[in-house]
């Protein structure tokens, strides 16, 4: 009994180690008008550079206190903002 209960609870934790070591599916990117936006993708586009941050870095921001960097609305389909326009790719 003490075997079983020692393997279940060492798969149980290789479980949740395993959880919390798998990469983010969600960025903050940003291009170099300011544009920022949520995406569940790195696009490259050539000619145009992005910059990718962890999806809570939103939140460490002071948004109403930055002139250069401006968040935009969340959109459908894949593409990125450019001068406030979203372009589709």
């Amino acid at each position: 009994m003490k075997i079983k209960t020692a393997l279940l609870g060492a798969l149980a934790g290789a479980g949740v180690m395993l959880a919390l070591a798998a990469p983010a599916s969600a960025y903050i990117a940003c291009n170099r008008e300011g544009d920022c936006w949520h995406t569940e993708d790195r696009v490259a586009v050539p000619g145009v550079h992005f910059e990718y941050h962890p999806d809570d870095w939103y939140f460490h921001r002071h948004w109403d206190h930055d002139d250069h960097m401006r968040y935009r609305d969340y959109h459908e389909g894949r593409g990125y903002w450019r001068n406030g326009v979203w372009i589709t790719l």
